[in-house]
């Protein structure tokens, strides 16, 4: 009866060893993330604005650890987190990349945030800029939040027009603007017979498409939308394109010495290349700036827009934690300012973007920007467009970037052309 009550008594001590062992110590969270911008530009410290949030994060929450793993490329981080997820051992929050993102949701890998955000008083959704917000659903509902993004916008040559006595266009310009400077500044300048000044380099069908109208993918990724006006209208255009050019292919080197007067830039570019030291090392020949997209007869100045999405693993054991770890990242306005000054990205958070500091937070880490109100990108973001995400997607776009640039080129009869492109695809995607 004793050796019972004793063995009794020391198994008590040690089980109370050891539950307070476990409730005193550091509890671990685990982020997973790339080396290197989400958006293809130089960046100094691509881990400065997590650490900032990881510090903070971690002097509201004491007793729990945030930790990653640095130095993995943009170009393996997919490769890198499906191999974590196959092991077990995949960080609680991590970046998903919008490629993967519907494969992961619909596995049921990621954590729904609907869970947490339903009875959370402090998040309100309605912050964010809609569609980076919508681009983290998955069948309506929430698996990932946005930490930012970048717009698509128009780079302008202001020398090159200004020496062709041509304004910049105003914001709400349209094809017809855009068609006449380009037809009116492409020449041959040096009289060797040879056109060597260009109206615009690297404009895409794609971008067309999105300036009028035009819903390439429906939303489960099933059926292309080539075969209709919206499209003649686009292939139209882009054929108008080629004829002014008759025909010769504008390289990056005619862009980068300054023979060009329009390009579609990205905002996380603009940010990279308009301050010293970039600049001077890519165009320090001439000086420009951006405005919106011009806007097609079917459609808007819209802007295709890349969010860099953040989630939760489903199967984390700190889901409570992990919530407000992606809230601290991705929610908070002080560490949604970072991107203003960490980044080259935008906040995710309109009221961020618009706020009275923001202005001078961006013209302070972007020297020369004074021009770019951020009021006008976020209104380019408010009417704006993600890029389709569905599993095959790039695979269906290379498919009808090659068909379609027959068309352009050869002027096949856009009716027909256009819709025996749609049934191939159709058919690719059905597969």
């Amino acid at each position: 009866m004793k050796r019972g009550f004793a063995l009794y008594v020391v198994f008590l001590l040690l089980f109370t060893v050891a539950l307070s062992w476990y409730l005193t110590k550091p509890k671990v969270l685990y982020v997973g993330l790339f080396a290197g911008s989400n958006w293809e530009v130089p960046e100094g410290d691509s881990y400065a604005m997590l650490e900032a949030a990881i510090e903070r994060f971690e002097k509201e929450h004491p007793g729990v650890k945030v930790k990653y793993v640095s130095g993995i490329r943009k170009d393996d981080y997919s490769e890198w987190l499906a191999e974590q997820f196959l092991k077990g051992t995949e960080p609680d929050v991590f970046v998903v990349p919008g490629a993967d993102f519907d494969l992961y949701a619909a596995s049921g890998a990621l954590y729904p945030l609907a869970r947490s955000a339903s009875v959370d008083a402090s998040f309100d959704a309605s912050v964010y800029y809609k569609s980076a917000l919508d681009y983290g659903k998955w069948q309506g509902q929430s698996y990932a939040l946005p930490v930012g993004a970048v717009p698509t916008l128009m780079f302008v040559n202001k020398s090159l027009l200004a020496s062709e006595g041509i304004a910049i266009p105003a914001n709400n310009w349209t094809w017809h603007d855009f068609m006449q400077i380009c037809r009116a500044v492409t020449r041959d300048t040096d009289g060797d017979g040879r056109i060597d000044q260009f109206g615009v380099y690297d404009y895409t069908w794609r971008i067309a498409a999105l300036t009028n109208g035009v819903k390439i993918f429906s939303s489960d990724g099933r059926t292309a939308n080539l075969a209709d006006k919206k499209m003649e209208e686009v292939l139209r255009f882009m054929q108008e394109i080629h004829e002014v050019n008759q025909g010769q292919e504008v390289q990056a080197k005619d862009f980068d010495m300054g023979k060009v007067a329009f390009r579609p830039f990205t905002f996380a570019e603009y940010r990279t290349y308009k301050p010293y030291p970039w600049r001077i090392k890519k165009y320090s020949s001439f000086e420009w700036d951006c405005i919106k997209l011009p806007a097609g007869p079917s459609g808007r100045n819209s802007s295709l827009i890349q969010p860099m999405l953040m989630g939760i693993s489903a199967r984390s054991h700190e889901q409570r934690l992990a919530w407000e770890l992606l809230k601290t990242i991705c929610y908070d306005p002080a560490v949604q300012e970072l991107m203003l000054t960490k980044t080259q990205g935008l906040p995710a958070r309109r009221d961020v973007v618009e706020s009275p500091q923001a202005q001078a937070l961006f013209n302070e880490a972007t020297p020369g920007s004074e021009e770019m109100n951020l009021k006008t990108v976020s209104e380019v973001m408010d009417d704006s467009i993600t890029p389709s995400k569905f599993a095959r997607c790039l695979e269906a776009l290379h498919l009808a970037d090659n068909k379609l640039q027959h068309i352009i080129r050869e002027k096949d009869s856009l009716s027909s052309a256009l819709s025996q492109v749609q049934k191939e695809i159709n058919a690719y995607l059905q597969q």
